[in-house]
């Protein structure tokens, strides 16, 4: 099976040497600031989803331009234009500076302490298997938390953790504050609880310049992993909040599409259009969603993923500092 990362590089080169006319620009304040502004205009997927008018974004800010500003002064104001996207995966990076928004973590109450958990409910005692940690809770539910797609994912290392946990009655996967990551460790982690082929989702990606060039929505899949490997049958929890993105985001999105899981916790942060990566005259590098991935359903994720109905609950901070995590907690009760 060719993973999802492969497939995009495919449809995305496709995509960029689709039949138009490739623009050039000055290495000047405005044609770096045009170059800029036609790639997001050509190449960005989620124009229409968020209302954005591009057109008055480029005169809003190209009234800023001028031939005697600074590279500071022009990266300043090319990282205010790229923020009207409201994007997580949007970033410009020059050798002094790479632009970021920051709202969608910095606007919601963090509801996540590591000490918290490693402390009061494991006494310091996680097992650690490459990116993973593990353990057993006092009810006889296994705990795996996972806190970044970026860490390394091998499959000696879910063999390890799940044996261990065989003899639990079930499982949390705590990816709260997961930043998101390497998108194949989601297709690696995810074939552990499912029995046959599964629906992951959709992508679609552009085709076209036009803001609604998009193509149709192509469904991709995951197989189970394969045979001899350690599986997980019994129920699961997934314990989520609002910097939960990006690829830990589309696990999110897949496993809650399994039978046996419940979503707990607070909503995802988003952030599910995949990234590419371009460059303006100046040397600088942008990177930016191109490819919009939809659910089983066929719904965007870019916003995030709801709880299951009944399972929404933030951290509890008084309670915390006596030890107790509310979130976890509520993971806990789900099993009972």
């Amino acid at each position: 099976m060719k993973t999802i990362k492969y497939f995009f590089t495919v449809i995305i080169l496709f995509s960029l040497t689709a039949c138009h006319s490739v623009k050039e620009f000055e290495n000047d304040p405005k044609g770096n600031f045009d170059a800029l502004w036609t790639i997001i205009d050509e190449h960005y997927c989620f124009f229409e989803q968020k209302g954005i008018d591009w057109d008055e974004v480029y005169k809003e800010y190209s009234r800023q331009i001028s031939p005697e500003m600074s590279q500071r002064e022009l990266f300043n104001v090319c990282a205010a234009m790229l923020d009207e996207l409201k994007d997580g995966h949007v970033n410009l990076t020059a050798s002094f500076d790479v632009s970021r928004y920051n709202k969608w973590w910095s606007d919601y109450p963090q509801n996540y302490d590591e000490r918290l958990v490693e402390e009061h409910y494991f006494n310091f005692g996680l097992h650690q298997a490459s990116g993973m940690k593990y353990g057993v809770l006092q009810e006889n539910i296994g705990y795996i938390r996972y806190a970044s797609f970026s860490s390394p994912l091998g499959e000696g290392n879910l063999d390890a953790a799940l044996s261990y946990l065989a003899t639990c009655q079930g499982l949390i996967i705590d990816v709260r504050d997961n930043g998101g990551g390497d998108i194949t460790n989601v297709d690696k982690f995810v074939a552990r609880f499912i029995t046959e082929r599964h629906l992951m989702g959709y992508l679609i990606h552009k085709k076209g310049p036009a803001h609604n060039d998009f193509s149709d929505p192509y469904p991709y899949y995951i197989d189970p992993a394969p045979t001899g490997r350690i599986m997980w049958g019994k129920p699961v929890v997934v314990l989520t909040n609002r910097s939960t993105f990006s690829a830990a985001n589309n696990f999110v999105s897949v496993m809650k599409s399994l039978p046996q899981v419940i979503i707990a916790g607070d909503k995802t942060g988003g952030g599910s259009g995949m990234p590419f990566t371009s460059e303006i005259p100046i040397g600088w590098g942008i990177r930016f969603s191109a490819c919009s991935v939809l659910d089983s359903n066929g719904n965007i994720t870019e916003y995030g993923i709801d709880p299951t109905e009944g399972c929404k609950i933030d951290l509890d901070k008084d309670l915390a500092a006596a030890g107790i995590d509310t979130m976890l907690e509520k993971a806990i009760t789900l099993f009972k």
